[in-house]
């Protein structure tokens, strides 16, 4: 049997609080293979994003990962140091959070957030780098890329940001790729788009997926 492309064994997180400590994650273990989408379901507050939060390496300050270890290309993304990790992070395991609003950067172009992963992880030149960056937003189903690489965040609407924040974590084409709760707040068409535009890169590049959401009816499908 081929080896998961990220396993993770025995994850225990906790966090320190004013009321004292509390755990969040106890024991932890599953395991993910190439190609392969994993769904993590529970409600909220169950600690779903905590345990993307530990892997990606991008926890509160208050939080320590107690025990366990999160194996990504023989790399134990739990014990890795910093430098490891930002290098890692974008380019091997990439994450689509929640909230786009708040996770792009307000006062940046989209097309410039989208060129700077380009830069820094996919080897691209900074000539090639927007033109590159115009390709993805057309290849996640954005109409008239050109003009929308140029707009802000504030300026596009929540379905268009979430397909900004999907360009932004497959353009280093990522051998894992997080997708916490991405569909929320977003009508079923656009939900339907999204889980598409995922599930094609998945099958295309042999792209693992972690699939973080409480929605049964969207795990179905």
């Amino acid at each position: 049997m081929a080896a998961p492309a990220l396993l993770v064994d025995n994850l225990s997180v906790e966090f320190q609080t004013r009321s004292g400590v509390v755990k969040a994650l106890e024991g932890v273990s599953f395991n993910v293979a190439k190609g392969e989408t994993l769904a993590v379901v529970g409600e909220s507050g169950s600690g779903k994003s905590v345990t993307a939060y530990a892997v990606m390496g991008i926890l509160d300050a208050a939080a320590a990962v107690t025990s366990g270890r999160a194996v990504l290309g023989g790399l134990d993304l739990l014990a890795a140091s910093k430098e490891a990790m930002a290098e890692v992070r974008g380019r091997e395991v990439a994450m689509i959070f929640q909230n786009p609003r708040t996770a792009l950067n307000p006062i940046r172009r989209v097309g410039d957030q989208i060129a700077d992963v380009l830069l820094r992880h996919a080897n691209v030149t900074p000539n090639a780098a927007p033109r590159e960056a115009i390709k993805l937003l057309e290849t996640v189903g954005i109409t008239d890329p050109v003009r929308r690489a140029k707009a802000y965040p504030f300026e596009l609407s929540g379905g268009m940001c979430q397909r900004v924040m999907i360009a932004i974590a497959l353009a280093a084409q990522p051998s894992l790729l997080i997708a916490d709760e991405p569909t929320t707040g977003l009508d079923v068409t656009t939900q339907a788009i999204i889980m598409d535009i995922i599930a094609e890169r998945a099958s295309a590049t042999g792209m693992a997926t972690i699939f973080i959401t409480h929605d049964l009816g969207i795990v179905r499908k």
